[in-house]
């Protein structure tokens, strides 16, 4: 997965999530404007011209003829809750951290743009290669109508959850729950017994070991485990930064909130083996 960073600022500690440390800001990585809704914000100009850019990143065609697009309307990304993990009365198993619109280049790449609420509006905060949270929203309103689709982001697994149902949406989640899914209490155990040990200000967090829960704006993630930041990649003249996942999520953290930045860390690896899995499968 590739992904650059849009936003820069102090940031939460990756390594001991929780703990605040300042990030460096990331050099020709400038905002996007904020609009009053997350569509607009993704086919705002100076998004589709960021867009070129980054369809461009890799010399497989100009920024001008990528004419990147914005297909369908956005999706909103869910997280595990920290909450739901603690064993909290009444917490949902996970929360919207951010929304997810589809971008398309004329030469077929796909790209999710990361648009998060700020104080003067919805921002792209993000861009990712694929489409794992659009299409998974939509695997997921099929598999379960109604029901609500979130990502276990230590695994990288894919749900969606309906009354007392988990359902598996990918290979990782078939792993964790088994092809016929679980029971939401059953589910609850599970994640219990591999993160409640790791949650903010919990004996792991506090060692300083890597991984564990960092509170976000609106919740709370699982990160996956991490090794120290690699550096950062060269900028192109005129274009968005690429960073590896562990950097871009440094620097995007404060103005994204430290939950949807987890889907960073470590994420290359993550993304890349599902692209993987998918040509297999095709």
């Amino acid at each position: 997965m590739t992904t650059t960073a849009l936003a820069t600022g102090a940031a939460a500690a990756l390594l001991v999530l929780g703990a605040a440390a300042p990030a460096a800001a990331a050099p020709g990585a400038e905002p996007l404007p904020t609009a009053p809704t997350a569509e607009r914000a993704a086919g705002a100009p100076e998004t589709l011209a960021t867009l070129g850019r980054f369809f461009a990143r890799d010399g497989a065609l100009a920024p001008a003829a990528a004419a990147p697009r914005i297909s369908g309307p956005s999706v909103p990304v869910r997280i595990l809750s920290a909450d739901f993990v603690a064993g909290t009365a009444g917490a949902p198993v996970a929360r919207e951290e951010y929304r997810a619109s589809l971008a398309v280049a004329a030469d077929g790449q796909k790209a999710s743009l990361w648009t998060v609420r700020r104080p003067g509006g919805w921002q792209v905060v993000n861009i990712a290669t694929g489409d794992d949270e659009i299409r998974y929203a939509r695997v997921g309103a099929r598999k379960l109508p109604g029901g609500l689709v979130f990502r276990e982001p230590q695994i990288d697994a894919w749900y969606v959850q309906k009354g007392t149902k988990v359902l598996p949406l990918d290979e990782d989640a078939v792993t964790a729950v088994g092809p016929e899914g679980t029971t939401l209490a059953a589910y609850r155990d599970r994640v219990t017994r591999a993160y409640a040990d790791k949650l903010p200000n919990s004996g792991y967090a506090r060692k300083g070991a890597a991984g564990g829960y960092a509170p976000g704006a609106a919740g709370s993630a699982p990160a996956a485990a991490a090794g120290p930041a690699a550096p950062a990649e060269g900028t192109a003249a005129g274009g968005p930064r690429h960073q590896p996942a562990a950097a871009t999520a440094a620097s995007t953290v404060a103005a994204f909130g430290a939950v949807a930045a987890l889907a960073l860390i470590g994420a290359t690896a993550l993304r890349r083996r599902a692209a993987a899995r998918r040509i297999r499968e095709s």
